[in-house]
Formats: structure tokens, sequence, C-alpha cells
């Protein structure tokens, strides 16, 4: 009995030392997890559109979010001064502040409290400005707007700026380590994530950042699938609904010429004499396209010289004579459902299919060139960007259509072949001719570079042209233009505003998918 009760005496020692402990980590992690209060104080955001929140309170009806523009101290100039009032059942909620590089003062009632509500102390933050964001140096003009989209926004990556629909900038690329104001101008493909989170290119390495700014995946680029010091990353990267991470890269590698009796035309610096085979070869960059787990680590790769040493790329040449092997890279398309890759090869003017994850070459869209065919012939699209699938399942691109002189560059959709005996065909396209480059039209224009297209829920089209002068629009499937802009710099030489370049535009739907950005909660 003795000895049992010793027994109980200590187990109850024990248990109520990890009630204790349980207690305590409830209380300090948790209690940190609920406790956090953003933005925090005397914080800059690059942001208009922010989230705000407090510890969380017991007992508590709801929360009255309160913000002021300018700095205050006391309660009776703050309360003079409200202009953003936003009433919340959570500890935090989603407010947005009028102005870049402006002060601002907030707090919290707690609604049911006292009469008129506890006040909570007061805090304050600021927005910051730089001149992408500056409207007088700066903007989105808009040229035709739509209800339609008002709860949705925009991201120019010339201009490293989200966008609301009313050209408005809610957002800005913060200034990153080791990055001049320079290097950023070499940014391209600013999109959202399904994560909630940003991903871009700059100075050919991948990044994933939050909506605050904090890098969060940073690609590899060891080398492992180029064979080189880094990947060469480009053009496109993407976060993949899975997770992992995608994106084009490089190689470069010897293209064995085949052997003629004619001289060989070709770039003297570009060509190596294998006296081991004695094969005269010539320097090539292929592309290649990357898969990465959350670690980094390679999944999956694909390199387009194992299909382009064997194929029609031989007969190729431009009209001088040299071998025209160039196919530049620059786009692509993982179909995850289906289980297929569209790779758009911009030079050769050819989207090639390929099986995931055997990496079979599956379809070939675009001209196949025969002996003595030069490589400014016309097909069914030329020199074309931002290779997608539709929900209909149709193929569609921006055909920048640059081998037709005078022509204007085009949305193409078309019906992929279901035998050997059929060819890809249009099924719908819309001339995006120069009443899609505002008031200043120019002529002699070339649309070679540049330009995408995304399909909205609506199943309208966004389409970037970026070339030159040119708009952001979106087009319904009857070719109604239904809202359009231009993004313009403005030129304190000139006195003028101008068009600026940029190479891709992406949007960001609906409200639900603003709030994932804001609190980075999408599930992963």
């Amino acid at each position: 009995m003795e000895w049992n009760s010793k027994k109980l005496s200590l187990s109850l020692r024990y248990c109520a030392m990890c009630l204790f402990f349980v207690v305590l980590f409830e209380v300090f992690f948790s209690g940190r997890v609920h406790a956090q209060m953003f933005p925090a104080e005397g914080g800059k955001l690059h942001y208009r559109i922010t989230r705000l929140s407090i510890p969380q309170k017991t007992k508590t009806a709801g929360y009255i979010f309160e913000i002021a523009r300018g700095n205050y101290y006391t309660d009776d100039s703050f309360q003079k001064r409200i202009i953003i009032t936003v009433e919340s059942k959570n500890n935090t909620t989603i407010a947005e502040v009028p102005s870049f590089g402006a002060q601002y003062t907030w707090r919290v009632r707690i609604s049911n409290a006292v009469p008129g509500g506890a006040k909570n102390e007061l805090h304050h933050f600021s927005t910051g400005i730089i001149p992408n964001v500056d409207t007088n140096v700066s903007r989105l003009r808009i040229l035709k707007s739509n209800d339609l989209y008002k709860d949705a926004y925009v991201f120019v990556d010339g201009q490293r700026t989200l966008y609301d629909m009313n050209g408005r900038p809610v957002w800005y690329l913060p200034a990153l380590p080791g990055f001049s104001k320079e290097k950023l101008r070499d940014l391209r493909d600013l999109k959202l994530s399904p994560m909630g989170t940003i991903t871009f290119l700059l100075d050919q390495q991948a990044y994933e950042i939050s909506y605050d700014g904090d890098i969060l995946w940073k690609g590899p680029n060891t080398g492992a699938v180029s064979g080189n010091r880094v990947e060469h990353y480009h053009h496109e990267f993407t976060r993949l609904a899975n997770g992992h991470y995608m994106v084009l890269g490089d190689e470069n590698v010897l293209w064995e010429l085949p052997p003629s009796q004619d001289s060989v035309l070709m770039r003297e610096d570009k060509v190596v004499w294998d006296k081991t085979n004695n094969t005269l070869s010539q320097k090539m960059t292929f592309g290649t396209l990357i898969e990465y787990d959350e670690h980094g680590n390679v999944i999956w790769s694909w390199k387009s010289s194992g299909y382009f040493k064997t194929s029609d790329l031989y007969t190729r040449k431009t009209p001088i004579g040299l071998y025209d092997i160039d196919t530049h890279e620059n786009s692509f398309f993982f179909d995850e459902k289906d289980k297929a890759v569209y790779i758009s090869f911009r030079n050769i003017s050819r989207v090639v299919k390929v099986s995931y994850p055997d990496g079979k070459v599956i379809g070939v869209y675009g001209n196949i060139y025969q002996p003595g065919q030069t490589s400014n012939d016309k097909g069914l699209f030329c020199y074309q960007h931002s290779c997608r699938r539709a929900h209909n399942g149709y193929l569609y691109l921006y055909d920048n259509n640059s081998c037709n002189p005078g022509g204007f560059p085009k949305i193409l959709m078309m019906k992929e072949p279901l035998s050997d005996k059929e060819k890809i065909s249009s099924v719908w396209e819309f001339e995006c001719n120069n009443e899609m480059r505002s008031e200043k039209k120019q002529t002699g224009d070339k649309y070679t570079t540049g330009g995408n297209v995304i399909e909205l829920p609506d199943s309208s089209i966004f389409v970037s042209m970026c070339s030159g002068y040119s708009q952001l629009f979106i087009v319904n499937r009857e070719k109604k233009v239904i809202w359009a802009a231009v993004p313009e710099k403005w030129d304190p030489n000139e006195k003028t505003w101008g068009g600026t370049t940029q190479y891709r535009a992406s949007m960001i739907n609906n409200s639900r998918e603003l709030e994932n950005l804001v609190y980075n909660t999408a599930k992963k």
C-alpha cells in the first residue's frame, strides 16, 4: 500500500509537470503565433494592400480596425483623422491604404468589451515609394474599363509592379540583396504561383518570394542538367500545382554537321573540327527544361538536343546558305492532368509536345523543313511566344507573325491532330492590329519579341503585346476587347508620356487569390 501511494504521488507529480509544460508550450509557442502584430511598429511597406493583425483576445465578439493618415500619438488627434474602418470577427484583416510614400497610424478596438469598444494602443507604419509606382513618372493608363474584373490585378514585369484594374499601383518589387536598379530592369515573368507566392526570373536565376519580399526559394543553378557551371535559366519559371518548380535552361553542345561536297558556310567562331572522329561540328546552344522539388533536387529534365540532333534541322539554312539551327526555346506549358509538356521554339516557329515523364516527342507543330527550304518560309504561326493549353483542350499561343511583312501579331487557338493523317488547324484567332497600340501608331515596327496570352476563368484571353507602344488587353471569345490598358513612362526631355518595354504581364484573377497572396495561406 505504501509503494502504491508513492507510485501514485510520483504519477501525480509527473502529470502535473506534463500539464505545466503543455500549458507553457501553449502560452509561449501558440501565444507567439497568435500574438504577432503586423505591420510591425515603424515598418515600411512596399504595398498599399496590407494585412493588419494583433494578438488574439478571448471572449471577443469582434475587432474594429481603424487607420488614420499621418503619425499620431494621442487618441484625440488620431480619432479626428480616421480614414479607414474595418470590422472583423478575427484578429486579422486586410485593408488598402490610399497612397505610397505616406505615414499611417492604426489601432484596434474590441467591439464588445465596453461601450465604444476597448481601445488598443496606437501603432505606426509607412509605405515606401519608387519611380515605378510614382504616377507622375510611371503609370498603367486604362483605355477601357470593365466591372467584370474589378477584383482582379495585373503584374507588369517591365515596371516590376502590381496594378489594380483601374491602373492604380498596389505593390512593387522591393530591393533584393545584391541587385542594383540596373540589374532589376532585366526582371521577367513576374506572376502569382498556385501557392500564394510570387515567382520571377532575374539575371539568369529563378526566385520565389512572399508578398512581403522574403526570398522563399531560389533555383539551385548548379549545372547538374546543363553540364556547365550554371543552368542558364531563362524566359519562363513556374511553380506547379504539385508544389514543384519548372524552369527553362540551356546547354552548350557540339552539333555534328552533315557531310557536303560544297563549301559549308557558317560562323567560323562556332566551328569545331573533331580530329578523333574526323567530323565537323558547330557549337550550339540547345534548350533544357528542369523540374525541381521544394528542396532543389532535380526531379525531371528534358534536353531539346536529344530531339533536334536527329531532326529536320539538318536541312534548314538561311537564304545565304548558313546552317540555321538557333532554335531559341522561349516558353513551356505543363499539362499536369494529361501528363504532357508543350515547349515553344521561337526561331524555328515550332511547338514540340513531350510526354511526361518519359520525355518522348509525341507532337511537332509548325513547319517541317525539307532540303533547300530556307528559314524565312511561312507556316501556321511565326516567332510565337507563350504556348498554352486552354480549358477546352485547344492549344493557343501568341503568334508574333514576324514572317509576314506588315502583318500584326495574332492570338491563335488550334486543334491538335488526333492521328498522323491530320494536321494541326486553326479554330479561332484574333488580330492585334494598330488599334491595340493606343494613339501613338508607329510604322515599320516588328513584333518579334515578347508577348504572352493567358486564358481567364471566364474563357476570355488576357494578352500582353509587350513590343513598342502596345497594350495589355482582355478579349472575349466573341472577339470583343472588354478591358485595355497601356504601360507608360514620362519622358522629362520630350515632356510627354511614352511606351515602356516589358516581356510579360500576368493576372491575379480575383480577391480570393489576392488574399492568399497577402496572407500566404494558399494550401500546398
